[in-house]
């Protein structure tokens, strides 16, 4: 489950409802509401002092700015990590320097993802994986433009609530998030209200930071998207999108009410966004055709498939089911993740209707749980379960029989479920109620890690589910076979290697060096303050 972001992961909090300079000569201060339940600050809790007195500011940290104390409320004086870090900056960060884009250490990225940690299903994981691999491995500057965390629940993580906007620091990575409106139930008219606000707070709010030498966007969402082509011809630097999804295919295919009316629409803007863009990576062959469609060049298209963001299970699969309650002798297939209108879970109900001998595990959250239930509700065979948290999601998939994907029979080629990348790590065999010739069934024919059955044929999935019971040998080879085909082309080293080079590409196709401000040299950890 979601875990409050603070809590646990090395990550700080920052008011940012405030503006601020871009680059301030003022100290730099964290601005914390004293009536701000439910947010901790790891390490020593800072003092609070009434506004008179807390507002002392002897250092500062220019990439960051200082914003004033809200009226009435009470301000966390900066604490020795806080004076650390800003008392290293210098004069040099005021000067322009010629720095080669792609020096390790000299760069300044900007990821914009509406999905970003800790949201743990769907885009999420790879949007933070990948800042924070750049932070990390390049040495850059990092920061990302998101939303608030609600997916896959399609509610606002209560930790968040209330929340207009803040910066969120985690693992070296600066998150200035916005908050969004995030519709409970799916329409074509919700949804567009969904990237509507998600645009207009983007628009009326940019991230205050200075010019980075590339964005980077995560597709969808269509308004990231339109935010981060926008602020790279603002700042005059590369745009790479990476397309996970087009909004225009998922409108026509996924059945949302009123999808129709939309998808012309969202291609058109799509083609615009995508039109900008220095180079375009898609996740998968099967989106290659689909941008090329919307007017990008085959030569600006790069393959940069999704890894598996987690770990191999490492307990025994009898203890965990033990303690979910699965008894050794019965057949558990499991779904993980959204549980969205394309995904068309009704054929797990029926199946689990047609066959009681096997238990049927949905396991998540989304738009359609409330109406999954409901059908489930007089199914004795039939779980439903809450969103694990990281450490016992690989443990949880392991321990089923068999893992499921779904999706409606009109889903075609608009999106490969990135749960499949992660089900292959667990080692056991995958059955796919999926179109024949979209990207899922591809991928899962190349790895040969499981059995495809037509989409929304309950008969046949209980079918290819009976069958594996009868050869639990097979069932076993095909789940390792799924595992090789993840450690050989969907490791994590592999994925980001493969982003960066895309990144370096287009850096190098933009121009080889630029002047930019110098981001401020911080000492080593640990230096006195």
């Amino acid at each position: 489950m979601n875990r409050p972001a603070g809590t646990g992961n090395g990550a700080a909090l920052r008011n940012d409802t405030n503006p601020r300079p871009e680059r301030s000569a003022a100290p730099f201060c964290v601005n914390r509401p004293g009536d701000g339940a439910g947010w901790r600050v790891p390490g020593p809790t800072p003092s609070a002092r009434p506004e008179a007195d807390a507002w002392s500011c002897p250092t500062r940290d220019a990439r960051i700015g200082c914003a004033p104390p809200l009226p009435g409320k009470t301000t966390a004086v900066p604490g020795a990590e806080d004076r650390r870090r800003a008392g290293a900056a210098t004069e040099a960060e005021k000067r322009s320097v010629v720095s080669d884009p792609q020096a390790p250490g000299g760069e300044r990225l900007l990821l914009v993802s509406t999905n970003y940690a800790p949201e743990q299903a769907g885009i999420g994981p790879y949007a933070t994986q990948l800042a924070e691999h750049w932070a990390a491995e390049r040495d850059a500057e990092v920061h990302v433009l998101a939303g608030l965390p609600h997916y896959p629940a399609w509610r606002v993580d209560p930790a968040y609530r209330g929340r207009w906007r803040l910066v969120d620091e985690r693992a070296g990575v600066l998150v200035h998030r916005r908050r969004h409106y995030v519709p409970a139930r799916q329409s074509a008219v919700r949804r567009a209200a969904y990237e509507g606000s998600i645009l207009g707070h983007g628009l009326l709010a940019p991230p205050r930071i200075a010019r980075p030498d590339a964005v980077v966007a995560q597709v969808p969402s269509l308004a990231g998207g339109l935010l981060a082509a926008r602020l790279a011809r603002r700042h005059g630097v590369p745009f790479v999108p990476i397309v996970q999804d087009l909004m225009g295919a998922a409108a026509a295919q996924s059945g949302i009410a009123g999808g129709g009316r939309v998808a012309a629409l969202a291609s058109g803007v799509e083609r615009r966004m995508l039109a900008g863009a220095t180079l375009v990576g898609v996740i998968h062959e099967s989106f290659r055709e689909r941008v090329r469609a919307l007017g990008v060049p085959a030569e600006r298209v790069r393959l940069v498939p999704n890894w598996s963001h987690v770990t191999p299970p490492t307990r025994p699969r009898a203890h965990t089911r033990a303690r979910l309650g699965w008894p050794p002798g019965q057949t558990v297939l499991l779904h993980s993740g959204n549980m969205g209108l394309k995904q068309g879970l009704d054929v797990l109900i029926d199946a689990a209707r047609l066959a009681p001998e096997l238990r049927v595990v949905l396991m998540g959250d989304g738009s359609c749980r409330a109406q999954l239930a409901e059908r489930a509700a007089s199914l004795p065979n039939v779980d439903l379960l809450p969103p694990a948290d990281e450490a016992e999601f690989p443990e949880i998939l392991a321990a089923a029989d068999a893992l499921l994907v779904t999706q409606r029979a009109s889903v075609l080629d608009m999106s490969v479920p990135s749960k499949l990348t992660s089900y292959f790590v667990a080692a056991r065999p995958v059955i796919a109620s999926v179109a024949g010739n979209g990207g899922t069934a591809q991928e899962l024919r190349r790895s040969a890690g499981g059995r495809l059955v037509p989409p929304e044929d309950p008969a046949a999935l209980v079918a290819a589910a009976r069958e594996l019971v009868a050869d639990p040998v097979e069932a076993d080879a095909i789940g390792a076979r799924g595992a090789a085909y993840a450690a050989t082309h969907l490791s994590r080293a592999a994925g980001l290697t493969r982003i960066s080079a895309l990144l370096d590409e287009a850096l190098a196709a933009h121009a080889p060096a630029r002047v930019r401000t110098a981001r401020p040299a911080l000492p080593p950890r640990g230096a006195p303050a």
